[in-house]
């Protein structure tokens, strides 16, 4: 496959990503984030002037580079979403479906998704401030004094 290809595949499929990601900014339950990181991440394979485009969208643009620094979620950031998966995992299973075999397919997914969130993103410390470097930086102890005064 010529690289032009592959390069036009990754800008599609960040498109895609895109779509789904704003689907999921009105569709309770449906992850926005991970979509935006994902086209971000298609976008830096295919097209930089696209990839700098979804960095700088004001609500997911903060998101995905803290994403990317390794900088994990807040704290009650990970609580909403596991809250909401556990909400609407729980409704869509007892109150949408009647097959018992799929109402485990749907409250076994969302246990996934919560594991996921509890284990493999990291909790951000609240000291930390986003957007410094691969690490961010602590904020200053306002109870240290920075030499004589």
């Amino acid at each position: 496959m010529s690289g032009r290809a592959v390069r036009g595949g990754w800008f599609a499929l960040g498109w895609v990503a895109v779509g789904i990601g704003s689907i999921g900014v009105v569709v309770p339950g449906l992850p926005t984030t991970v979509f935006f990181v994902a086209a971000a991440a298609c976008f830096s394979r295919s097209s930089p002037r696209f990839e700098q485009w979804v960095l700088t969208r004001p609500g997911v643009g903060p998101m995905v580079r803290d994403y990317r620094a390794g900088l994990g979620m807040p704290r009650r950031a990970k609580v909403a979403a596991i809250t909401s998966i556990a909400v609407v995992c729980s409704l869509s299973a007892f109150l949408a479906l009647d097959a018992w075999w799929l109402r485990g397919v749907v409250l076994g997914a969302g246990a996934v998704g919560a594991a996921w969130i509890l284990w493999r993103i990291p909790t951000r410390d609240p000291h930390l401030r986003p957007g410094r470097g691969r690490r961010g930086e602590r904020d200053p102890d306002p109870n240290v004094v920075d030499g004589p005064r």
